[in-house]
């Protein structure tokens, strides 16, 4: 477990997929997202099978926050495409609990999974692809150091017409744990 101050990142548990299916049928959750159909629980099954059989540095974890209720799961962030000769992987959040967006979480969790990424694990590079149409990700990616180093013109669709793909990345040696 990642912990830090009100929120943690911790492994997902097949007792998660109710909720990860309830936000991933959620067009306005998966607006910025790479699903474009609806997903079923065993289809969400499936995904956690399979996670399970994935590098523990590649398989997602929850964002959680705390309440006055206790631990509430709000989304997940992790790495993919581990790439350890080059010291690299690409990273993907999204926060399912609209009613917390823009709230800060999840540049706090990225924050603490960057940290994770260059203090645990090593890494010299952490990349990203987020679409132009996403300027509250593109803004809170700047804010953690992330630079654009990129675009793929046309490279995806939505509501019917292409948009750009940008791809930023931060390095190692560029980065510095934001204050909270």
């Amino acid at each position: 477990m990642i912990v830090g101050d009100h929120i943690r990142l911790r492994a997902i548990e097949r007792s998660d997929i109710p909720r990860f299916v309830e936000w991933l049928n959620d067009v306005e959750v998966t607006r910025h997202l790479l699903l474009y159909t609806p997903l079923s629980m065993d289809m969400e099954e499936a995904w956690f099978s399979g996670m399970e059989r994935r590098a523990p540095e590649e398989r997602p974890l929850g964002i959680e926050i705390e309440t006055a209720a206790g631990w509430q799961l709000i989304g997940n962030v992790g790495f993919q495409k581990l790439d350890w000769r080059v010291r690299e992987t690409e990273i993907g959040i999204f926060i399912g609990e609209k009613s917390l967006w823009s709230k800060g979480y999840g540049r706090r969790a990225m924050a603490m999974m960057i940290r994770h990424g260059f203090d645990t694990l090593n890494l010299n590079r952490i990349w990203l692809r987020v679409n132009e149409t996403n300027p509250r990700g593109i803004r809170a990616y700047e804010s953690l150091g992330f630079v654009h180093e990129g675009r793929q013109r046309q490279a995806s669709v939505q509501d019917g017409r292409y948009i750009d793909v940008l791809l930023m990345s931060v390095l190692r040696s560029e980065w510095q744990m934001p204050e909270y």
